[in-house]
């Protein structure tokens, strides 16, 4: 048995041997050159980027000076809905730095005729409803299904009509509570306090740039009912707003949104240059005396400022 294992181990080793020589680790072949690149494009210059970017959309302006612009998408049944006040922080007078924000939570605590803003929209089925501030303007949006439009714009018009009837003093301390937190919220986050140290090193005092959005303490503290109603009157109307409609719907359509009687919509306060002059400004449902209030028909009155914007 052993002499038979030698032997076959014997004759497998011959063989091998006088087999190709084959080397231990053949060395790995080089690789081949790479392909010499193509000369890298120069940046394309804003005006050739800006023409590649094509949203269409149509623009008018009512007769009470307020902007609309429309754009159609037909893709979803719903319709897009901003509202873009023409006022932001930079426009704070001095010692009330952080109003325009306070202000815009105070838009969504309900108004003379409705007492809550987003209860109606949601069960129309809108999207949860919105809003933000910046140095130069104050945005709110929504999103409804198209048949819920017209609530919608009910709902916006009777806003900045009819807010301040509706703002207590109480409302106004539990929103001053919630922004007061959120300043908190930020300035405790991980480099909270950059954005402070960044404009006080770029911007001289004075600069309606200088101060944040979100104000200091202090002045969020002295906000009263007498600055919230002098901010409603001297910004809040038609003709320094821009309204968005954007998907299922089209000029057209967005066009006979105009108060049916103008002669009897009043005018109101106008605040000194740089603010560009503002109107006070009332739904159709009370443009003219004894037009029933119709909460599915909403129209912009159309009350005309004696200044152009």
């Amino acid at each position: 048995m052993t002499h038979r294992f030698a032997a076959a181990s014997l004759s497998a080793l011959a063989l091998a041997l006088a087999g190709p020589h084959v080397p231990a680790m053949a060395k790995p072949k080089a690789p081949a050159p790479a392909a010499v690149s193509a000369a890298p494009q120069a940046p394309a210059d804003l005006p050739t980027l800006v023409s590649r970017v094509n949203i269409p959309y149509e623009t008018f302006e009512l007769e009470n000076g307020l902007t609309v612009l429309v754009h159609e998408d037909r893709k979803s049944p719903i319709v897009g809905v901003t509202i873009y006040y023409r006022v932001g922080s930079k426009s704070e007078p001095r010692g009330r730095t952080g109003f325009a924000h306070l202000f815009e939570h105070l838009m969504f605590v309900g108004s003379e005729n409705v007492e809550n803003f987003d209860i109606p929209l949601e069960a129309a089925g809108s999207t949860p409803t919105n809003g933000s501030t910046w140095y130069d303007r104050t945005n709110y949006v929504e999103t409804v299904p198209t048949g819920a439009l017209d609530l919608a714009l009910f709902m916006e018009s009777d806003r900045m009509g009819y807010l301040l009837g509706a703002v207590t003093q109480d409302k106004l301390d539990k929103q001053r509570g919630v922004v007061q937190n959120e300043k908190r919220q930020g300035d405790n986050a991980p480099y909270g306090l950059v954005s402070y140290k960044v404009s006080e090193g770029l911007l001289p005092v004075g600069h309606p740039y200088r101060h944040s959005t979100i104000g200091s303490m202090a002045d969020l503290d002295a906000a009263s009912l007498t600055d919230v109603r002098q901010w409603f009157t001297d910004n809040y109307g038609p003709n320094n707003v821009v309204l968005v409609l954007a998907g299922d719907i089209d000029a057209k359509t967005a066009r006979p949104i105009r108060c049916p009687s103008p002669a009897t919509c009043a005018t109101g306060r106008a605040r000194a240059s740089p603010i560009p002059p503002r109107c006070r400004w009332r739904p159709a449902s009370r443009c003219s005396a004894g037009s029933p209030r119709r909460a599915s028909t909403m129209r912009w009155c159309a009350a005309r400022n004696s200044r152009s914007r």
